[in-house]
């Protein structure tokens, strides 16, 4: 019965993380595949970093999975739904802990553009091709997939 219920768990839990990690696309609502570009003239740019927390808690999820998928195999009766419980706390924090190590910030720009209707409007993206105030830009898309390119 417990082998049953943890296989059930396990299963759900890993549908359910494997679910969050899928990213919708940015569509337009009036016509799907569309995407809105801006043109505009770069008024200021400001360096900085940008925290990578996309995969927030992933290493965690997928440690404590991993072990309670060991700790099962360990004993039986309470024996081994203490060793289950001990698996899945410790490898939680071991996958947190190796993920820290790979969460690095990233360079960034934070650009602002006032587009040609005099709308000022601010894109936080990556550190990408040299841009300079006063150059001749595109924006492509919006909200947080926004991003700001050369002409």
């Amino acid at each position: 019965m417990l082998n049953r219920f943890s296989s059930i768990m396990t299963a759900s839990t890993l549908a359910i993380t494997m679910g969050g990690c899928a990213t919708p696309g940015s569509q337009s609502a009036s016509q799907p595949g569309a995407m809105e570009i801006r043109q505009g003239v770069i008024e200021q740019i400001t360096t900085g970093t940008l925290s990578d927390n996309h995969q927030a808690g992933l290493g965690a999820v997928v440690g404590g999975l991993a072990g309670l998928g060991i700790g099962s195999l360990i004993g039986a009766g309470t024996g081994r739904d203490v060793a289950m419980v001990a698996g899945a706390l410790g490898g939680a924090l071991a996958g947190n802990e190796v993920q820290k190590k790979y969460d690095q910030p990233i360079p960034a720009q934070q650009i602002i553009v006032r587009v040609r209707s005099g709308v000022l409007v601010q894109v936080t993206q990556p550190a990408g091709p040299t841009m300079f105030v006063g150059e001749n830009v595109y924006i492509e898309g919006n909200g947080e997939g926004a991003r700001v390119v050369p002409q």
